[in-house]
């Protein structure tokens, strides 16, 4: 068995776990290996040991990557976790099967529109500035219902929120928070949870989590 196989068996040993703990079904949490700055190779290592979710945080490296390996296992799900520019939407709703960073006004907009174009809606997530980190992607909590109306008015439909926590702090009371505001809109979609707290997630509702170094390992910065 390959490390990356074993990567992923102890991974989703964890979640299943976890998910136990809070009297969930494992099945019910999507798993997403996220292969940003990871080459093909090393994808693939993943789609062998039975990976099917991936994310990317660019549109331009998704594209650069992703068809050739779509060809060699298309029923690979792809989701783009990072920031979207408005004027990347198109590109976007081609190439996404999820997007979980919808955050603004503008870029519901340009969503509407160039779902419209290609007749197809990728999932979508509103991302929530949880911490209210100026540094951050997402709505403001406040301004999530408003966010949210636009959408639907647009026609798009929204499946859940997805939140980073701050670092460096407990994340549990901003999982619990994020899974609150869905509940309170009706949403069923969270995600939230990465490499450092999975587990966590999963015990506070996580239906998503991403989660990169537990999976591809560590990288060897000083050979890129």
């Amino acid at each position: 068995m390959s490390d990356a196989a074993d990567r992923l068996n102890e991974v989703q040993a964890k979640i299943a776990e976890s998910a136990t703990r809070a009297q969930r079904r494992a099945d019910d949490i999507c798993l997403i290996a996220v292969s940003k700055t990871h080459d093909a190779a090393a994808i693939r290592l993943l789609i062998a040991a039975g990976q099917r979710h991936f994310g990317e945080n660019r549109v331009q490296e998704a594209a650069a990557k992703w068809p050739e390996l779509r060809g060699e296992a298309p029923n690979v799900t792809l989701h783009l976790i990072g920031r979207l520019q408005s004027n990347k939407a198109d590109e976007a709703v081609a190439l996404f099967d999820a997007i979980h960073s919808v955050d603004r006004s503008s870029l519901v907009q340009a969503l509407a529109k160039a779902s419209e174009k290609a007749g197809r809606q990728p999932q979508l997530f509103v991302q929530v500035n949880i911490g209210d980190e100026e540094q951050k992607g997402g709505c403001k909590v406040a301004d999530l219902p408003a966010l949210l109306a636009e959408a639907k008015d647009a026609g798009l439909i929204i499946s859940g929120l997805m939140a980073i926590p701050p670092a460096d702090i407990e994340p549990a009371p901003f999982f619990a928070l994020l899974d609150e505001l869905a509940e309170r809109n009706g949403l069923a979609g969270r995600s939230i949870g990465m490499s450092g707290d999975y587990e966590t997630a999963v015990m506070l509702g996580a239906t998503h989590v991403r989660v990169g170094t537990a999976l591809f390992g560590v990288r060897d910065v000083a050979n890129g």
